[in-house]
């Protein structure tokens, strides 16, 4: 099997670090490195897009609802985990982008709905066909069952990273 950036990692440290898991530093140091590169891709993508990574985050979350792709600024705020003076903020500049509009509730007259606009709808799928690309790129020299297997493991990774009763903050 070739040796990548890691193996050297592993050697270095593993001099030092004797009771070094070389499993372990391996794969968070793997994970991280993937992480990093795909978020560099990330940011020239939306760069080259004309998009900001918030931006991007926000049309996501409007993106991923049925259509007519409609949401309340609290929900998408509770959502993003943000305030909703911030999201009003938010809304203003993609409003202004033509990305998003607001329309009355139609459950509730006092209140406004966040509609995805045609562009801003045109702008996601750009965005994400690009990046898709990257990851596609990356994880092809995988099979599709060892894809599976990978997807597998990191969800059990995840799961543990997720738990809140496992963290233990000095």
């Amino acid at each position: 099997m070739a040796r990548d950036s890691v193996d050297a990692h592993n050697q270095r440290w593993g001099k030092l670090l004797t009771d070094l898991d070389f499993d372990v530093e391996g794969a968070v140091t793997r994970m991280y490195l993937i992480t990093r590169h795909l978020k560099r891709n990330r940011e020239a993508v939306l760069a080259a897009h004309g998009l900001q990574g918030f931006e991007l985050e926000t049309i996501h979350a409007l993106a991923g609802r049925d259509v007519p792709y409609r949401a309340g600024p609290s929900e998408l705020a509770a959502e993003l985990r943000m305030s909703p003076a911030a999201m009003t903020g938010r809304l203003d500049g993609l409003e202004k982008r033509g990305f998003v509009r607001r329309l009355p509730s139609d459950t509730d007259r006092r209140k406004v709905d966040i509609e995805l606009t045609p562009a801003g709808l045109a702008a996601w799928h750009e965005a994400m066909d690009v990046l898709g690309e990257e990851e596609e790129r990356i994880l092809g020299v995988l099979s599709a069952a060892e894809r599976r297997q990978l997807a597998d493991l990191l969800r059990q990774v995840n799961l543990a990273a997720e738990d809140p009763g496992t963290i233990d903050l000095p």
